[in-house]
This record gives C-alpha cells, sequence and structure tokens, in this order.
C-alpha cells in the first residue's frame, strides 16, 4: 500500500469538502505549495468557506505529501491528491492560489496561461523582468498580484497614502518590517509595496529615493530619502510599521499579523473577484474597491 494510499484511508471521508448553496456559484480553486505553511492554511479557508471547493493541489517533487490527500492534515478526505505535474493539478481548477518562489510561480503561470486559469498570486520577491512575464499574461488571463493579500494590509497602504500626502515635508519616513527566520527575501514585499504607495503620493521614484542598508559613516539623513529596516527571526508571521518623524512629534502606522489567516481569507476575496474578469492584471485595491478613480 503507498503512503498516498494509506493516508486517504487515514482521513474521514464523511469530512467532505462543502458544498455551497443550490443556486450559488461554486469556485473551483487550486492551491501551489499545498504542504507548506500558507498552503496548509489556504486550503483550511478554501475547505471552511461555503462557495469555494478544493480542485487541485501542487507541490514540489520532493514534497512528502506528494500523492497525499491535500486535506489529509485536517483529518478530511478532500479527493485531492497532491502532485508535482502542474497541468495534472491545474486540470479541475478555474483559478490558482499561489504563495510560492518566484521561479515555481513562473512554471505556473506558463500553464496557467496555456489552460485559461486564472491566478492569484502573492508570492514576493519577483525581479523587473519576471514582473514583465506576469504583465504579459495578463493580456490573456486574469491576474491578482499583492506583496500582501491581508485585507488589513490593504486597508493600511490606503492610510498611508493620505498620511504621505499630508506629512510630504518636514517629516523623515522609514519603514521597519519583521519576519519569522525562514523568510528568504529582504525587504520584504509588503514593505517595499508600501514604499511605493508613500513614494507615488508623495511625488518621488522608490528606486531612486530608497535606502536599504546603513552602516558606518553615512552622513546625516537625506530628507528626501525612504529609509527601511529588516529583522527576522522566531516565527514572526509579518509586522510592518511605517514612521513619520518630524520635529516634536512621531506618526507611526503600524499593522501585526498574527495569523496567515488573513492572507487566506483575503486570497479568497481575490478569487471571487477574478471570477467576473476575463483578462488583467488587478491588486487588492481593486478586489477591495480602494483604489481612486484617477488612479
Amino acid at each position: 500500500m503507498t503512503k498516498g494510499t494509506q493516508a486517504l484511508k487515514n482521513v474521514a471521508v464523511a469530512g467532505a469538502v462543502q458544498r455551497p448553496p443550490q443556486g450559488s456559484t461554486e469556485h473551483r480553486v487550486a492551491v501551489a505549495g499545498a504542504s507548506g505553511r500558507m498552503g496548509h492554511m489556504l486550503i483550511e479557508a478554501i475547505r471552511a468557506s461555503e462557495d469555494c471547493r478544493l480542485a487541485g493541489a501542487l507541490d514540489v517533487a520532493t514534497s512528502p505529501a506528494i500523492g497525499n490527500d491535500a486535506a489529509a492534515f485536517l483529518g478530511h478526505a478532500s479527493g485531492v491528491p497532491v502532485t508535482a505535474d502542474i497541468a495534472k493539478g491545474l486540470e479541475h481548477a478555474e483559478v490558482l492560489i499561489d504563495f510560492t518562489r518566484p521561479e515555481g510561480t513562473l512554471a505556473h503561470l506558463q500553464v496557467c496561461r496555456e489552460r485559461g486559469v486564472k491566478l492569484v498570486i502573492g508570492t514576493t520577491g519577483f525581479s523587473e523582468a519576471q514582473k514583465a512575464q506576469i504583465a504579459a499574461a495578463a493580456k490573456d488571463i486574469a491576474i491578482v498580484m499583492a506583496p500582501n493579500m491581508s485585507v488589513g494590509v490593504n486597508v493600511t497602504l490606503k492610510l498611508l497614502e493620505l498620511a504621505a500626502k499630508a506629512l510630504a515635508t518636514g517629516y523623515d519616513i522609514e519603514i521597519i518590517e519583521a519576519h519569522h527566520r525562514h523568510k528568504v527575501d529582504a525587504p520584504s514585499g509588503t514593505a517595499l509595496k508600501m514604499g511605493e504607495v508613500i513614494a507615488q503620493a508623495i511625488g518621488r521614484d522608490l528606486k531612486q529615493c530608497g535606502v536599504f542598508a546603513r552602516e558606518g559613516v553615512t552622513g546625516e539623513r537625506d530628507p528626501s530619502t525612504i529609509g527601511f529596516s529588516a529583522i527576522r527571526g522566531g516565527d514572526i508571521v509579518g509586522d510592518h510599521t511605517v514612521l513619520f518623524a518630524g520635529t516634536g512629534e512621531r506618526i507611526e502606522i503600524t499593522h501585526k499579523s498574527a495569523s496567515r489567516a488573513t492572507y487566506a481569507q483575503g486570497s479568497l476575496r481575490a478569487v471571487r473577484f477574478l471570477a467576473e474578469q476575463p483578462n488583467g492584471l488587478f491588486d487588492m485595491f481593486d478586489v477591495l474597491g480602494l483604489r481612486d478613480r484617477d488612479q
């Protein structure tokens, strides 16, 4: 008996995936990185949703979860095995949620584009050339790409946009972020997005004004810069603080994540948004209706 077969026998068939109420729309969702921390959170959120169904589960060929039921970790049978075969994993899916690595996401992107599968991308660390590949694919399929799918984080981004416009002069801007020891990129995609939002709001180019390292005798701080600091340690899910430091006062806007569940719920909102989009590249401002009409 294979490990995958044994896993299927160990879960309760009585725990089958919930079906949406009669007459409602069902979204068939595949998950990339299905055996990882975020993959598990996504599968649990899909399972708890009334309008989403797990339709595929992808992971790298070396994952010990290959061949197992994707929901075995919950003690349930989804009937969806974890596979390294991208085409097979997307066979029954309408949309793929991907929180993996840039190289993996781009491999998934190619197959999604070929098969007309929409994509929610929470992966960070893309180069400009890789972002261009995603934008090109969005001409054929609908994609939501955001460095952070949390509803709270995206509301925070809107607050930062408003604050930056009001505090454009006389305030030094610093972005401090903290994540768990396993995170491989720095600064975080969310921190970079915060910097981009602030820079755009005050008419600057983050590529020109971003400062990502300080050491030794650096001289006085250039007031036109936006500074970044990255902390890595323990199991910190994700903390972000933007400091506006003026003369006689400091304003701090902070968001702290205590669970990846916030990312999963935001991802499902993106799935529902994509159901109405034939193609195009979107972000969570589009999903949440936070974008100004003139943007």
